[in-house]
């Protein structure tokens, strides 16, 4: 009931869909149509083939070099591929195609990446969907929980009763 479907002259230039765990496939495809394309896809990617790199880095390449701004991006936890400094480096290549005028779905467990300034979150749980200030999600106050107090939470976890 929220989302209204239209047509305009104003539509994505770019785009891409990106679930976590069928990225190795993604990378295979990108191979095999870079042998078999006049012009050579590697370039959009970084030149070097995906699966020559580390699982973060490659979706790092993807990021800033196949997404061209002035696109709809809807990625299914990217966060699987990668580092907390990984994930601060894909802040800042959001930021820079949201000023391209581009736009993320992102579904995430990361608090790094739903602490996107000015971003909307919505929580889905057995209440429902419903819009969530960064600090009342779930994952920031498991988080930061864990993050205060790392001992007291392993030892509850840890614990035989």
């Amino acid at each position: 009931r929220a989302l209204i479907v239209s047509k305009g002259v104003k539509r994505p230039k770019d785009g891409f869909f990106l679930r976590a765990e069928s990225f190795y496939n993604v990378a295979t495809e990108v191979d095999r149509l870079d042998k078999i394309t006049p012009v050579p896809l590697l370039k959009s990617y970084g030149g070097r083939s995906l699966h020559c790199q580390s699982h973060g880095e490659s979706f790092l390449a993807l990021m800033l070099h196949r997404f061209g701004g002035q696109g709809l991006y809807l990625l299914d936890e990217p966060e699987a591929a990668l580092s907390p400094s990984s994930l601060f480096a894909m802040l800042i290549q959001m930021r820079n195609l949201v000023e391209q005028d581009s736009q993320f779905l992102i579904a995430t467990h990361s608090p790094i990446l739903m602490a996107y300034p000015g971003a909307e979150i919505y929580q889905l749980d057995e209440v429902g969907i419903r819009l969530t200030p960064y600090g009342e999600t779930s994952h920031y106050l498991l988080t930061r929980q864990f993050l205060n107090y790392p001992q007291k939470m392993l030892e509850d976890l840890f614990r035989e009763d």
